[in-house]
């Protein structure tokens, strides 16, 4: 095989595994979602613990508490409103988000409690929207 049949073929080699690679990274899976054990580590933990023992006198305790483990809406509400020194959640995280984290705290610690599912949340979403507008409209 001459010099310049060699230098073809590995030209050839070389724009084929160059391909490869390409559709290889085309046909990459999504990245994974996130697990409500991630999503509370990051959005939570920090005042609730990663024990969810929170701190006493200052933030909650979610573990064996019944609010988290009561009626799903009050519960999405508080994490889409906010409260006193909770913050808002409402921009930060999506509906399959918050349905994940709460899920995992109604579960976690000893919790008993039924998933949560993003439709659910969603709808809140939606009627905590009118709710607010309507209580804006009856402030003038």
């Amino acid at each position: 095989m001459s010099k310049s049949s060699a230098r073809y073929v590995m030209r050839l080699l070389v724009a084929g595994a160059s391909l490869a690679v390409v559709a290889q990274a085309q046909a990459a899976p999504p990245p994974t979602e996130l697990s409500g054990a991630s999503l509370f580590a990051q959005n939570c933990s920090a005042c609730h613990q990663l024990t969810g023992k929170g701190v006493p006198g200052a933030f909650p305790a979610l573990a064996g508490d019944a609010f988290p483990q009561g009626p799903p809406e009050p519960v999405v509400r508080l994490l889409l409103n906010g409260r006193g020194g909770m913050p808002s959640f409402r921009a930060d995280l999506d509906d399959r988000q918050i349905a994940t984290v709460l899920t995992y705290v109604r579960s976690a610690w000893g919790n008993h409690a039924p998933r949560i599912e993003p439709a659910m949340v969603a709808r809140v979403r939606g009627s905590a929207a009118q709710d607010h507008a309507a209580q804006a409209l009856q402030a003038h």
